[in-house]
């Protein structure tokens, strides 16, 4: 049996983030083919009713302050955004735009762009800088999240992982099995190798 590991992310998640990275060093001793689910978690909040933590002043500040000890105990470079939260929709829909020759380093320069070095990738002239770095063309990239098709495709996928009650990033389905939260990570992977 082909085991399965999917990655369910947003880039405005920093646990997705942490999760990430986690599993980046991780992957260079065992070779886990990671699928990437993306997912817009506004959408996804939305569907289920759910409160974001990012817009309740208390969970927020201990979710900086968490997000800090992860990356701090396992020496992740990380830094909490002054412009946390942004909409990750352009972001997320680049993704499935971008060709998958270059999906690898897209996602690497958004995520460190926004959540190791502090850039505000809402403003489009940041987006652009971070895009100039994966050599891809600018005009395209901005016409192509606009197409119709690509919007409904993060919609379908925001959609699906609803339907399999996916409700927040990063999740990890393994075996048909869901753990969400970048400390259940450990148990996603106990599954993937069981």
């Amino acid at each position: 049996m082909n085991k399965t590991f999917d990655f369910y992310f947003d880039f405005i998640s920093p646990y997705s983030f942490l999760a990430y990275k986690k599993l980046k060093l991780i992957n260079k001793e065992k070779k886990i083919k990671i699928n990437f689910k993306p997912m817009l978690l506004g959408g996804l909040h939305k569907l289920g009713g759910i409160t974001a933590p990012a817009f309740n002043k208390l969970k927020l500040k201990n979710m900086k302050i968490d997000c800090e000890l992860v990356a701090k105990k396992n020496n992740i470079e990380f830094y909490w955004n002054s412009k946390f939260p942004i909409n990750s929709l352009y972001l997320m829909r680049g993704y499935l735009v971008v060709n998958d020759q270059i999906k690898k380093t897209y996602f690497d320069y958004c995520f460190d762009a926004y959540w190791k070095n502090n850039i505000d990738l809402s403003k489009k002239q940041n987006l652009e800088k971070v895009l100039e770095k994966t050599s891809l063309i600018k005009k395209d990239f901005f016409d192509n999240i606009e197409n119709l098709k690509i919007k409904d495709d993060l919609k379908k996928l925001t959609s699906d992982a609803f339907k399999k009650d996916i409700f927040g990033a990063p999740t990890f389905v393994v075996n048909s099995k869901i753990f969400w939260g970048q400390d259940r990570l450990d148990y996603a992977l106990e599954e993937y190798n069981s």
